[in-house]
């Protein structure tokens, strides 16, 4: 799907065709879509398949009179029940456009295009512009490390009682969810860094300032990331221990209750063989019994507890 926008003083305005300076945005882009990248905006097919594969990492290139950047951006997953990934966006500077390419819809994208969920900014240039995207999606690496950090406080709530590895997988994907996120903000400090130290990219171009603000924020994402990633190792380890426990006291119990079980059925037995006995004639025999068993049963349970095996 392709939309084109304008920058106004307040933000972004939708427009119906090209113009001259404006912003393209291509989502899920169909083979006609990618025919007209090719020629109305002269993208080389290379750079098109490199941003619509899934592992590409973050770079930058400079390709004739365009600058071409790859960023890795998070978003929610249903892909083998992980939550949450992370794809390459494409964002292509040229003296006519901007263009921001991508695999897929992302609520990344979504939400910068919309006014309505996000404060009006004002782009001076071109790379104000992107670099206000940049801190976008961000945003919403810490969002989304927090929603998994939520969901691993939920798991850990059910772990405490549970004798399955259902929650254990649940903290596996989300484990992989930290590992895809981890990477793929490193990948992008070195962009980011890479657009810094660029001779290709005057200082004067974009603003020190809210470069420096991208760099930091992804830092701290980069560290709670880790920070997230360490605690559920941990959590998984112990809870590993906690499930096998849980699991040992659950057999304990069974084997209690099988052993009590088994002192009237071996009572049962002895005066059921076929032998004389000294309740044979006698009219209480059964009740006799059973109350023997009762007792014998309730000595074990007595000497059971003592010993503080229940």
């Amino acid at each position: 799907m392709i939309s084109y926008w304008q920058t106004i003083s307040n933000g972004l305005l939708p427009i119906q065709s090209f113009k001259k300076n404006c912003i393209v945005n291509i989502t899920s882009p169909s083979e006609d879509e990618k025919d007209i990248l090719k020629s109305t905006f002269q993208i080389p097919e290379d750079i098109i398949l490199d941003i619509m594969d899934v592992d590409e990492r973050s770079r930058l290139e400079f390709e004739n009179d365009k600058i071409i950047i790859i960023l890795r951006i998070p978003i929610q997953a249903t892909e083998n029940g992980i939550p949450f990934s992370t794809i390459p966006l494409g964002i292509i500077i040229s003296d006519d456009y901007t263009l921001i390419l991508c695999q897929r819809e992302s609520i990344a994208i979504s939400e910068f295009f919309n006014q309505r969920k996000r404060k009006a900014v004002e782009y001076k240039n071109k790379f104000d512009f992107i670099l206000n995207l940049f801190l976008h999606t961000t945003n919403i690496y810490h969002r989304y490390l927090r929603q998994i950090n939520f969901q691993a406080n939920m798991v850990e709530k059910d772990l405490e009682k549970s004798t399955k590895n259902e929650e254990l997988h649940k903290l596996l994907k989300l484990e992989k969810c930290l590992v895809y996120f981890t990477t793929s903000l490193r990948s992008n400090k070195f962009l980011f860094a890479r657009i810094k130290a660029s001779r290709f990219i005057e200082s004067s171009m974009y603003s020190e300032e809210l470069l420096e603000d991208v760099m930091i924020e992804n830092k701290q994402a980069i560290e709670m990331a880790n920070i997230y990633s360490d605690i559920q190792s941990g959590m998984m380890d112990a809870f590993a221990s906690v499930i096998s426990n849980n699991l040992n006291i659950v057999m304990k119990q069974l084997t209690i209750v099988t052993i009590i079980l088994a002192i009237p059925t071996m009572i049962a037995s002895f005066y059921g063989m076929n032998v004389p006995n000294y309740f044979e004639n006698t009219h209480f025999a059964f009740w006799s019994i059973i109350a023997f068993s009762i007792i014998i049963a309730s000595i074990g349970i007595v000497m059971i507890r003592k010993r503080r095996w229940i």
